[in-house]
């Protein structure tokens, strides 16, 4: 290995691939207001710019993991970064609509491809466990950091317009981290052959882990990649857009007959892409996702809660920021700072959170739910011209902040406690592809209830009518998940 600083640097630069993604998550979720007037987008084009990403992202994630095994995982992070960086750019200099989101999708796709190798390296950095709890917990830090920086940056870098740039420097300020990243990667970091570690089944040790198989930890190269269902690939993600597209641009078409025709399709293709997986388990082939899992109750309860919570978690971002910005005549400077406190709220009780649920398992998650819809139903009465005042708003938006961070790594710990450790790799990289499914749902579903609400009457009433009716929907939504929550186990697993 070459020698630079120690493995505390190495851990760091490993990191930038978490930051990156993230970072371009939350960046765009508040400056989409000011991308739909740069670019003259309509409201179903900017609700894409979101949802590409996180398909790519979801239908490659877990083919990302295993790449890293095939063409080493140094090469990968590398290319990933670079292709990122470079998609990035792509975003930046669009002059439409149609550029903009399939430079989106490459973001997304090569973001599946970067991290998974960031979190391989730390176990091989880091052999020891003590150390190597510490560095997932840096490593989280880190993601949550760039969720906060991100919204700051959302909002600021629009109204600064630096070179007559506008909302396109949220994707050029990509150029230099990620090719400095590509550039230190490729001189310092080592490639890496992982032993077998032990790991114990902690939630903060889960929570970080998504792709640690046993393919990636040591397995055959031919047989990681060779054998990789590439159809499964094929069939999940044409099973996603077919049934995601239409939802978008069905709405503001009218509900053409295409719209109906790609529904049924996706039907079909779904079925398809579960007897694949059925199949290829049965033949002794790896699936893209191992369907036994299903059968693990509270994995599967897991899963459910994580879908109906991650479709009100970016919703909430795409109808504040517009109802913010276009409804209520915030700038996107302040509007940037709002959500930056709500991302303050949401850093401290993640790491809160890690210790309380040892302790009080799923009543800290019902505690975070709960948190979360009384703090939307103050948003209710205050996110009104009348009743906006900051002073009022920021608590609000803390206290949300606050509950997301309870929810989040206490949901990922309870949904995956009762799973073995030889199949949390697989669990978690299931888990967290239908986080990005959710997500791309709940901006789809959402944010066409607030459009169709919305309709042509681009007023401040409009704007406070089509935002109230939405978040009812995502208040109802936190209510099913804190029903699901009810059905975990209590007790903590000693597995």
């Amino acid at each position: 290995m070459k020698k630079i600083g120690s493995k505390w640097f190495l851990l760091l630069l490993v990191s930038s691939a978490i930051f990156l993604s993230v970072l371009d998550l939350f960046i765009v979720n508040v400056a989409i207001p000011s991308i739909k007037k740069g670019i003259q987008g309509s409201d179903g084009d900017i609700q894409l710019v979101i949802i590409l990403y996180v398909i790519g992202y979801a239908a490659f994630l877990i083919m990302g993991g295993r790449a890293g095994d095939y063409f080493g995982k140094k090469n990968v992070f590398i290319i990933g970064i670079l292709i990122f960086t470079l998609a990035s750019c792509a975003c930046g200099f669009a002059q439409n609509t149609s550029q903009l989101n399939i430079s989106r999708l490459i973001q997304g796709i090569s973001a599946a491809f970067m991290v998974p190798q960031g979190i391989a390296f730390i176990p091989f950095l880091f052999p020891n466990l003590n150390e190597r709890e510490k560095a997932f917990g840096i490593y989280g830090s880190i993601a949550g950091t760039a969720s906060v920086i991100g919204q700051f940056l959302g909002g600021f870098l629009p109204d600064t317009n630096f070179f007559l740039a506008g909302w396109r420097l949220i994707f050029l300020i990509n150029l230099p981290l990620g090719f400095i990243a590509a550039l230190l990667a490729y001189k310092f970091l080592p490639e890496c052959k992982l032993e077998k570690p032990s790991l114990k089944n902690n939630g903060l040790i889960l929570e970080r882990v998504t792709n640690l198989n046993e393919e990636e930890m040591g397995g055959s190269r031919d047989k990681s990649f060779r054998s990789f269902d590439f159809l499964g690939v094929a069939l999940f993600m044409l099973a996603l857009v077919t049934f995601i597209y239409p939802i978008i641009r069905g709405r503001e078409l009218g509900w053409p007959l295409w719209t109906f025709i790609m529904f049924t399709v996706s039907i079909p293709l779904s079925l398809i892409f579960l007897f694949d997986q059925r199949k290829r388990l049965g033949s002794d082939r790896e699936p893209l996702i191992d369907i036994q899992l299903f059968k693990n109750r509270y994995f599967t309860i897991g899963l459910l809660t994580a879908l109906f919570y991650y479709m009100v978690q970016d919703s909430y971002f795409l109808i504040n920021a517009i109802h913010l910005q276009n409804g209520l005549g915030v700038s996107s400077s302040l509007t940037g700072f709002y959500f930056v406190f709500q991302g303050i709220g949401y850093l401290i009780a993640s790491f809160l959170s890690i210790k309380l649920v040892i302790r009080y398992g799923k009543y800290v998650l019902i505690a975070g739910i709960g948190t979360m819809i009384l703090s939307l139903c103050f948003h209710l009465v205050v996110l009104r011209a009348e009743t906006l005042h900051t002073a009022i708003v920021l608590p609000i938006l803390f206290a949300y902040g606050l509950g997301c961070g309870t929810v989040l790594p206490t949901m990922f710990t309870m949904s995956l406690k009762s799973i073995s450790s030889e199949q949390a790799g697989a669990a978690s990289g299931v888990y967290l592809t239908f986080q990005q499914i959710a997500i791309a749902l709940g901006v789809g579903i959402i944010g066409g209830v607030f459009f169709y609400i919305l309709g042509d009457d681009l007023n401040t009433y409009a704007y406070t009518q089509a935002y109230q009716v939405a978040t009812l929907v995502n208040i109802a939504l936190l209510i099913f998940v804190g029903v699901l929550c009810c059905f975990f186990p209590h007790k903590r697993s000693t597995r």
